[in-house]
């Protein structure tokens, strides 16, 4: 019996100190695992803080009273501001880092303006039905960028319409003239005039006015595809030039709709026709 016990004891230390082993590892994994979703959770949090956020001029406080008739289509878009704007934020954080000096003006701020501009067109259109259509609302379509992480998010400060002429020179000093209008592609839009009905005498100088603007904004936007000629990543065109055009033709479009359909049938599925390819 006396000669059993120090095996015994044995066995217990044994097992005792396999224990703590095991302990000892599941403590330095968790605490391997904590640091590595602390390091996670920094490295997030210094992404959003260099992404900046996008800042747009609040539009309700603009507006006039609101005709009850025209209420919910009025609140409608302007929650769309709001989502536009937090779409914007999210693909800050989401691009950080990429394209070139001008990619947030180009590729956010750039589009984001645009689509403001359709939707608070549609706001003071849905006022206007029944009472004074607001004037110059356009204004508060332009957002700026805090940048607070300075630099990092690789654009300006503010949503300047036309590109810089450090950003000309940056598309590179062929991307002139015919060579450099061959090398970018034109841009070719659908015919809206000849898809119209007949356009009343009261709203024909709205109509042609808006039409003759659908050419200026193709002729912009094939300018700006010979200004930007190697500029971003493979979806550049996409989202710095033919998305925005596709945003403008919207607005126009819905003018030129709603000009004939104050005094007519309002012609529908002009929509369809704002969405222009790129001929290479």
């Amino acid at each position: 019996m006396s000669r059993a016990l120090p095996k015994y004891n044995k066995r217990r230390v044994v097992m005792i100190g396999g224990a703590s082993a095991v302990v000892l590892s599941a403590a330095v994994i968790a605490g391997s695992a904590l640091a590595g979703e602390t390091h996670n959770n920094a490295q997030n949090a210094t992404t959003k803080a260099a992404a900046n956020t996008v800042n747009c001029p609040a539009v309700a406080p603009s507006l006039p009273t609101v005709p009850a008739s025209a209420k919910a289509e009025v609140d409608r878009n302007l929650a769309l501001l709001n989502t536009q704007i937090a779409e914007a934020n999210k693909r800050l954080v989401d691009t950080v880092g990429q394209g070139g000096p001008n990619f947030v003006r180009n590729a956010i701020l750039g589009p984001l303006k645009d689509k403001r501009v359709a939707t608070i067109n549609r706001i003071a259109t849905a006022i206007g039905r029944t009472a004074a259509k607001p004037q110059g609302l356009d204004a508060l379509a332009t957002c700026s960028l805090n940048t607070a992480g300075g630099a990092a998010a690789g654009g300006t400060a503010t949503a300047s319409a036309a590109p810089s002429a450090t950003a000309g020179a940056q598309a590179g000093g062929a991307a002139t003239g015919s060579g450099a209008a061959a090398t970018a592609g034109t841009i070719t839009c659908p015919d809206v005039a000849s898809q119209l009905p007949a356009v009343p005498a009261s709203a024909k100088a709205e109509v042609d006015r808006n039409l003759a603007l659908l050419n200026t904004q193709v002729a912009e936007a094939n300018k700006r595809l010979v200004d930007t000629v190697g500029q971003g990543g493979p979806n550049f065109v996409r989202n710095a030039i033919l998305g925005p055009l596709k945003d403008k033709r919207v607005a126009t479009i819905n003018r030129i709709a709603t000009a004939i359909g104050r005094t007519a049938a309002k012609p529908q599925g002009l929509d369809a026709l704002a969405t222009c390819p790129l001929n290479k």
